[in-house]
């Protein structure tokens, strides 16, 4: 067995304890040091990372496997970490807590790469686990703002039924197959068709991944939580936890429980229908930008849920390369709300509700890089072309054609038209709202971190081809054979 298979995710612990502890023994003015270490640390992690690509292989006992899948979503879960991070050395800057918070979102993501590498339902709920603990305590970080606790309280309650459910349905899978080994769980499957137990575990799946995803209804933490949390954590959890949620369903569905596709490919078609309508209708009517963002990231799960519908190697790689897409677009989108939502509060303005749209007011004016990038990403969000959002949404949309589901495509692209009211919305706050505000100076970390995710949003749009063809190798691995 070669470790070196883990290094990316040894590094990663690594430089969380390292992070840890180092943060207990520097005096608060020097803790800034800590968030250019763990960058560092992230970058390394994610160097590893794209060098391994390609590589196959299985470890401990077949419990965690090696696969363009793994690696696609480990490197999706890296670059949303490294923008957070980026941008969490200006949030975080004067905070006696700074070593607590890069520490736990560090092992967040630890928890997120060995989902993504989970070939044993019982080492993907350990390791669910340690993402989900991780980030109810980075949901509640500010501990005087009575809206990051409520936000922290939500997630966790919501989040420990989830887990209940998921550790439910597991343990009537294991009673029917003897097994939670995921490809022996496909290979004995014949029992979970012909009882109705396997019907049962199916919904407790299907429910335990509905509160992961947030497709509604079992969305109703997200938004609430998604407001409440500090804007960085906020878009971990959006760009990064949620895509945890989505390549363990690939597994768990796709792969385990293909034997009752009949059964959970109509469930999908349902969820993803309701869950990208209700989000787009909801969001047109928020004035608060992180609420509005959180509907709509509720809409874009209802997009990426339309793979499990469709399920032709087509869709499945349109469907991982939303996830990568997804990422920069609302991590970056988030990052941009942070630094307003940072200025805001620099200068006691509207304090209770910093992401007020009407402080978006003349932003082009006031903060020019933030604004354009909040354009690009909004923009991208709602599929205008040479983006990464709507290279990942013609590829999925034209599968779903291709299939013969036009019905379900064109209640993707009129929901899709729906969102560019809200997202056009935001633009016309920043750009074309008369203000008499001057130009305020942008954090560089912010800047950084923008410039970043812009880079990756334009990158998928303009030069999509490489990230394509990665996107359908990692479908492979969902389907070898061809469905």
């Amino acid at each position: 067995m070669d470790l070196m298979l883990l290094a990316p995710e040894l590094t990663l612990v690594v430089t969380g304890l390292a992070v840890l502890l180092i943060g207990l023994f520097i005096p608060v003015g020097s803790k800034k040091i800590l968030g250019f270490l763990a960058t560092l640390g992230i970058l390394a992690a994610l160097a590893l990372t794209v060098t391994s690509l390609g590589t196959e292989a299985t470890m401990f006992d077949e419990t965690l496997s090696i696969d363009a899948l793994s690696q696609f979503f480990k490197i999706v879960f890296l670059v949303v970490l490294l923008l957070v991070s980026i941008a969490s050395i200006k949030y975080t800057e004067g905070s006696d807590n700074t070593e607590e918070f890069f520490s736990l979102a560090i092992f967040a993501t630890i928890g997120m790469m060995f989902v993504a590498s989970a070939n044993d339902l019982m080492v993907l709920f350990v390791a669910f686990e340690l993402a989900s603990l991780a980030t109810y305590a980075l949901a509640g970080f500010e501990k005087n703002n009575p809206r990051s606790i409520e936000a922290s309280m939500k997630y966790f309650m919501i989040g420990s039924l989830s887990a209940a459910l998921l550790l439910f349905g597991i343990s009537f899978i294991y009673g029917m197959t003897g097994t939670t080994s995921i490809p022996a769980i496909a290979a004995n499957a014949g029992g979970l068709v012909t009882n109705p137990i396997g019907i049962v575990a199916l919904v407790l799946m299907l429910a335990g991944f509905g509160f992961k995803i947030a497709l509604v209804p079992f969305h109703m933490w997200a938004p609430d939580t998604y407001q409440g949390s500090p804007s960085v954590v906020s878009a971990l959890l959006a760009a990064g936890s949620k895509k945890m949620g989505i390549v363990a369903a690939f597994k768990v569905f796709i792969i385990a429980l293909i034997a009752l596709q009949a059964e959970w490919q109509m469930v999908f078609a349902i969820l993803a229908v309701v869950t990208m309508t209700y989000g787009n209708v909801v969001a047109l009517s928020q004035t608060s930008v992180k609420r509005m963002l959180a509907y709509s990231s509720l809409a874009q799960a209802g997009y990426i849920s339309m793979a499990f519908v469709v399920l032709t190697p087509m869709a499945l790689g349109g469907g991982i390369l939303y996830a990568l897409s997804h990422g920069f677009m609302k991590a970056g989108a988030f990052i941009a709300t942070g630094a307003v939502v940072y200025m805001v509060l620099s200068q006691n303005k509207n304090t209770e509700n910093p992401d007020h749209l009407d402080n978006f007011r003349g932003l082009g004016r006031r903060m020019p890089i933030t604004a354009l990038s909040m354009t690009i990403f909004v923009f991208a969000l709602a599929g205008i072309p040479l983006t990464a959002g709507y290279m990942s949404k013609f590829i999925l949309f034209s599968s779903t054609i291709q299939s013969g589901l036009v019905w379900l495509a064109v209640i993707a692209i009129l929901n899709s038209a729906l969102s560019l009211y809200y997202y056009a919305r935001v633009v016309k706050y920043m750009y074309f709202l008369p203000t008499d505000a001057e130009r305020v100076s942008e954090p560089l970390p912010y800047t950084i971190a923008l410039a970043v995710a812009v880079i990756g949003v334009l990158a998928i749009g303009f030069w999509p081809e490489p990230f394509v063809h990665w996107a359908m190798e990692a479908a492979k691995v969902l389907i070898p054979g061809g469905i």
